[in-house]
């Protein structure tokens, strides 16, 4: 996967400003404004790109499970692995497994198990979803809960979504001008969109 340059300034536009008077807005949608960089990103969400330094990481005996939701597409459920790999190799993390969440194996117990298996005495899951919806607040915190019955002493955490994080920006952002690239002629197409024709300019 390219490479991405982070800009030396990044802010987020907000799309409220239009909104219907009366309509209430989510708590974790709403935008604030504030003095930092970072201003237009919600509140709850600028310690993602503050005080970096000050975060806590994974520590020995932790391991790491990334969750999607799965498909029965098998080339989908592959990117994951993918993704598990490059998360694996950029971060070093000794303990990291793929799961999905139905539809596929490995399973999150599947996941688990593993991690148990390799040595870790506290499991983070961390769902690869863009919002906190259903799967987050109810489906991965059930089946997660399940599979920690069958290891007593085992603790967990489930993380926040991907969610409004501003490095999205510069993802979504890459992805625009790659594919634009492409159907200038100018890069070859990503791997997303290897050989299925689908990165091309439609009348």
């Amino acid at each position: 996967m390219d490479s991405l340059s982070l800009p030396s300034h990044l802010s987020l536009r907000s799309t409220y400003s239009a909104r219907k008077p009366g309509v209430a807005v989510p708590e974790f949608v709403k935008l604030h404004k504030g003095s930092s960089k970072t201003r237009y990103l919600p509140q709850r969400y600028r310690m993602a790109t503050a005080n970096r330094e000050e975060l806590n990481g994974i520590e020995e005996g932790d391991g790491v499970i990334i969750v999607d939701h799965g498909s029965r597409r098998k080339e989908s459920n592959l990117m994951l692995n993918e993704f598990v790999a490059m998360f694996r190799e950029r971060t070093k993390y000794p303990i990291v497994e793929p799961a999905h969440m139905e539809l596929a194996e490995p399973s999150i117990r599947d996941a688990f198990s593993l991690c148990v298996q390799q040595g870790a005495r506290r499991v983070i899951v961390s769902p690869f979803f863009l919002s906190p919806g259903r799967h987050w607040n109810q489906d991965i915190p059930s089946l997660t809960d399940e599979a920690a019955k069958e290891h007593p002493g085992i603790s967990y955490v489930i993380t926040a979504p991907l969610g409004l994080h501003e490095l999205l920006v510069d993802v979504v952002n890459h992805r625009i001008n790659h594919c634009l690239s492409h159907i200038a002629g100018k890069a070859d197409e990503c791997s997303v969109c290897a050989g299925t024709g689908k990165c091309q300019l439609r009348q």
